[in-house]
């Protein structure tokens, strides 16, 4: 651990002020000597506790002192940060001196090799961020975040986060370029990370609640914006809910919070935007572990593809990963009777194993279709779409056609479906974690399994769900 001894300098300048000099030692080895460029009287430095002292010192003076201070803690700190960080081999007088000539807004706690490279590399070649689009920025963004965890940065972002993240770049470039062809008096409209205020947010909002209807008011505007970045355009778009349009937003304010903390810019539109309201989700449904059984073991013979996709789907409710992990998984993903596997959604950010025992239904299956698909995986799968229709079409032809109550997405209200045409393969998921929790009042051990987040939203949604245990408690006061 590196240590620092401070000094002041004999030497003074023209109004009697002395450099307060740093002597850095990294090792036995290596020590280094750096100046402050904080200079003071020689009479208010204390050499013995190796600090200013302004005890006596009054008005103005006291002022400045108090501010040298100040200055001199945070030098300190940020000299003993680069030798925490810092490869030793790197820590040389004039790398540390150049560092700290361009950090001064840094905050300690920022520090990090990849921002000081950032840092150093601004400095240098400055023409490099010249000029540089919102886009430029919001894609450095999708590319280079991390994921933060107790508070720091850490862990590269996911594909399946870059892949969503992608959808709101996107709409923002339809927006913008909306903006220029219905508006002659803004035809050079460009979003800009310095100017975007709580107002641009609320256009972007309504642009993003409307845009389905906008599609049918103005075709030929439409004509001329491309869908999406490549060449293949991407279906018209639909009508979207409050939550989608919340999950949009998150995005883009984590954005603006990653270039506050990196001191892009200060501008943060965010800050007392009373826009978009929070996620409204429902109650969790699933079916029973009795349906369960009843579409397991339905007599599917007279549709055999339909079978397999049955047979898939009770697989996934044993084990309740998500349909992105299932759709990998192989004989490699089996360890001593159990199912292991890094969850896709959270590989950038957390590494967690989640491992699943496979109990006695889990394991039949997967002998039967052992060796059947050609990719090698553990079921001849087909694609994540086909199988929520097909998931859909076995709940109709088992007769697990009760009604359910779901939030609709758009309207963000109520309302009774049969639980045939809102089933998914992400039912099998809640099926699984809502029966293990009624099972075992556990959320650690279940999320263990299931893979999901500690404290998570989603997670927590079942401990409403247990209608037998609340009937149960309220009979105590019969």
């Amino acid at each position: 651990m590196a240590t620092i001894k401070k000094t002041l300098s004999t030497k003074t300048d023209g109004q009697g002020y002395s450099q307060i000099l740093i002597r850095v030692s990294i090792d036995k080895d290596k020590k280094l000597r750096l100046k402050s460029g904080i200079f003071i009287p020689q009479k208010r430095w204390d050499n013995t506790k190796e600090r200013i002292s302004y005890g006596k010192a009054t008005g103005t003076e006291r002022i400045e002192m108090s501010e040298k201070e100040t200055r001199l803690k945070n030098f300190e700190a940020k000299v003993l940060k680069l030798c925490e960080i810092s490869p030793k081999d790197i820590l040389t007088k004039e790398w540390i001196e150049s560092v700290l000539s361009v950090c001064d807004n840094i905050e300690v706690s920022q520090l990090s090799i990849p921002v000081i490279n950032e840092l150093l590399d601004k400095s240098q070649n400055p023409e490099k961020y010249e000029n540089r689009s919102f886009f430029d920025h919001i894609i450095d963004f999708r590319d280079n975040a991390k994921k933060k965890v107790n508070g720091k940065r850490e862990g590269d972002k996911s594909d399946v986060w870059k892949k969503n993240f992608n959808v709101l770049v996107r709409a923002l470039r339809r927006y913008e370029m909306f903006v220029r062809l219905s508006d002659k008096e803004r035809r050079n409209f460009t979003l800009d990370i310095d100017t975007i205020s709580s107002e641009t947010l609320s256009d972007i909002e309504s642009y993003l609640r409307n845009e389905y209807s906008l599609l049918e008011e103005y075709p030929k505007i439409f004509e001329k914006i491309p869908a999406s970045t490549d060449s293949r355009r991407s279906p018209k778009p639909q009508p979207r809910g409050n939550n989608t349009i919340c999950a949009l937003f998150n995005k883009l304010k984590a954005f603006f919070n990653w270039m506050n903390e990196k001191n892009i810019t200060t501008n943060n539109p965010f800050k007392g935007y009373e826009g978009v309201v929070s996620e409204k989700y429902g109650t969790p449904y699933y079916i029973t572990l009795e349906e369960r059984n009843t579409i397991a073991d339905f007599d599917l013979s007279a549709h055999p593809q339909m079978e397999i996709q049955r047979d898939i789907f009770i697989f996934q409710c044993c084990i309740g990963c998500r349909v992105s992990d299932l759709l990998k998984l192989t004989q490699s993903n089996v360890i001593n009777g159990a199912i292991e596997y890094i969850p896709l959604k959270t590989k950038g950010e957390r590494q967690n194993v989640v491992r699943v025992p496979l109990n006695t239904r889990a394991s039949t299956l997967m002998k039967k279709y052992k060796g059947v698909d050609s990719k090698g995986r553990l079921f001849p799968f087909i694609a994540a779409q086909n199988y929520n229709d097909s998931i859909k079409e076995i709940f109709r032809l088992c007769g697990i056609t009760r009604a359910v109550t779901v939030i609709n997405s758009i309207t963000g209200k109520e309302e009774q479906r049969p639980i045939n045409e809102v089933a998914s393969s992400h039912m099998a998921r809640r099926t699984f974690v809502g029966n293990l929790y009624k099972k075992v009042k556990d959320p650690s051990l279940i999320s263990s399994m299931s893979g999901h987040a500690e404290g998570s939203k989603a997670f927590n949604r079942y401990r409403e769900i247990d209608d037998e245990v609340k009937k149960a408690t309220v009979s105590l006061i019969d």
